[in-house]
């Protein structure tokens, strides 16, 4: 599991510790993209209301799998 945050990591998918709304999950999504917290949430909000119940899935699981910011070695 440490391998796969670290490599999450080294990609630059990691949850800031500013910005967070309810895991960071988004916001690093957005950052990693070159986006705005909020219009990241907007646009994975909307491609996840596309797909039935991938929300309950995709962000839970984003949620475990990326680091914290504040917990990834620089």
């Amino acid at each position: 599991m440490d391998e796969l945050r670290n490599t999450l990591a080294s990609k630059g998918l990691t949850r800031p510790t500013h910005d967070r709304v309810l895991g960071g999950v988004m916001a690093g999504v957005g950052r990693r993209f070159g986006l705005d917290p909020w219009p990241a949430r907007i646009i994975l909000s909307v491609l996840l209301l596309i797909i039935p119940g991938s929300q309950l899935l995709i962000y839970p699981v984003l949620w475990v799998l990326m680091p914290s910011e504040d917990r990834v070695p620089r």
